[in-house]
């Protein structure tokens, strides 16, 4: 007779929610539980298919007896716990986040940061100081990076280090105005352990790291989402069956994506599958 390892169930957590109850498993987050409850929350740092790391902060909320706010992406749920997730003090607390980023760092290319700005009345011209403007670094024929507009979310870290790819080319230096995203020893990308799968891109909610591609047609004034169909197909490549999503625009593939929700790449790619697609034009 064979013996089945059955672990025993997950308990249900009950708590309150802008005046709504929920019921969610252990373990569960509040931004789960805002989920469940269909309450959207704002989110930047944060990927359902990445650790929560809590840089953001824009999504804070308020639970009652807490001293301070709490990121919603990562506190547990408690049994009796009450939140808030649009007090006053919460969407102060977010209209400010968002007008710190906006006032130093470039978010023309950032749709989800400028759609939480107008829906928070953040002002981040009153507020003026350092930016981090600095230069486009072009040095390979697949990606650019424009860390003017990286909001230090760590998202490329994570995708480039356990959470997806375990290449560990990238991590963030320096503190203050002095922090951004480096690759090890500083050295220059082509010299580092990067791959080029660009699961890193596939993660950037600003546009801080954008394929070749992409960026060239940005430059050109012709990119145009709105022209732009998705195809789903299967990477030719090899045996493993990766999803991609092929983004068309005028009889052209101008990026490929992967489905989050796949269960062979949870959004990831190699260099191949993401960037391969160039012989297809070729006459």
């Amino acid at each position: 007779m064979t013996l089945v390892s059955v672990a025993a169930p997950k308990r249900l957590v009950e708590l309150t929610i802008d005046g709504a109850t929920v019921s969610v498993t252990e373990g569960s987050t509040i931004l789960d539980a805002c989920r469940r409850l269909g309450i959207s929350t704002p989110t930047l740092c944060y990927a359902d298919t990445l650790t929560p790391v809590n840089v953001c902060r824009v999504c804070v909320v308020e639970i009652e007896g807490a001293r301070t706010l709490a990121p919603a992406c990562s506190r547990k749920v408690e049994p009796g716990m009450v939140v808030h997730t649009d007090s006053p003090r919460v969407r102060t607390s977010r209209r400010m986040v968002l007008e710190l980023l906006g006032s130093s760092v470039d978010l023309s290319t950032a749709p989800d940061a400028q759609r939480f700005s107008a829906e928070y009345g953040a002002q981040p011209e009153r507020l003026g100081g350092a930016t981090v403007a600095q230069p486009v670094k072009i040095d390979n024929d697949l990606y650019v990076r424009d860390y003017s507009k990286c909001i230090l979310c760590y998202k490329c870290v994570e995708a480039c280090g356990e959470d997806h790819q375990n290449t560990f080319a990238i991590a963030v230096a320096g503190r203050g105005f002095d922090a951004h995203i480096s690759t090890e020893l500083d050295v220059p990308l082509p010299e580092s352990a990067c791959v080029y799968c660009g699961n890193c891109i596939a993660v950037c909610p600003t546009g801080a790291l954008m394929p070749t591609t992409e960026f060239e047609h940005r430059l050109a004034g012709t990119w145009d989402e709105s022209k732009q169909a998705e195809v789903d197909t299967v990477c030719p490549y090899c045996g493993v069956g990766c999803n991609l999503t092929l983004h068309v625009q005028d009889e052209e593939i101008v990026k490929v994506t992967s489905p989050d929700d796949h269960d062979v790449t949870r959004g990831n790619l190699c260099i191949k599958g993401r960037f391969g697609f160039q012989f297809v034009h070729k006459r």
